[in-house]
């Protein structure tokens, strides 16, 4: 049997001689595969009105998450009762807690203490004479919108509990960057 030299191209690059190998078919397969698939992907992911997005995946997760947390409280109402029932609440405190964690501590600092908006710990508000004023300044923001309005991103539960977390926060006094701000209210009513 005559042995098989390999092809040589007939150009060469800066000295370099190249030889004609072809790729191997197995490697040119998975290419083809590869993008028969992205085809079928792309309309699936991109066209389809049948698929979802990841955003939109992800909303849905969130939207049946609170569903079936929510469930067993109901719709709350953001008053000064359902505020001081949910601040004793170790259970109901730990969400608004993850709620405060996700949303404001970029502001207010990780334990309320006070950063660019002013500290949660004490005695002191700006917005804020009674209980159930702190799901409204929550609801609808204040100092002209140096503090978000949060009703349409939140769910009033999640504005609820909050609020609970947050009252329960008070009296703790950590000190922060930002002295005593506003005026210092009375104490929040008892049950």
């Amino acid at each position: 049997m005559e042995e098989q030299k390999d092809k040589l191209k007939e150009h060469t690059y800066d000295g370099i001689e190249e030889y004609d190998n072809p790729l191997p078919g197995w490697w040119s397969f998975i290419f083809l595969i590869s993008f028969v698939f992205s085809i079928f992907y792309f309309y699936y992911y991109h066209i389809s009105p049948v698929s979802t997005s990841v955003a939109q995946g992800y909303d849905n997760d969130v939207s049946e998450d609170l569903k079936r947390r929510f469930s067993e409280i109901g719709e709350l109402t953001a008053d000064e009762e359902t505020i001081l029932k949910y601040m004793n609440e170790p259970k109901w405190l730990v969400a608004g807690e993850s709620t405060f964690k996700a949303q404001c501590i970029s502001c207010h600092g990780p334990r309320g203490e006070g950063m660019i908006g002013p500290n949660l710990t004490d005695d002191h508000y700006i917005h804020v004479n009674k209980l159930s004023d702190l799901a409204r300044v929550i609801n609808e923001g204040a100092a002209n919108g140096a503090m978000p309005a949060w009703k349409h991103r939140l769910h009033p539960n999640e504005v609820v509990l909050m609020a609970s977390y947050l009252a329960n926060m008070r009296g703790k006094n950590i000190k922060g960057v930002r002295g005593p701000e506003g005026n210092e209210i009375p104490p929040w009513p008892t049950k």
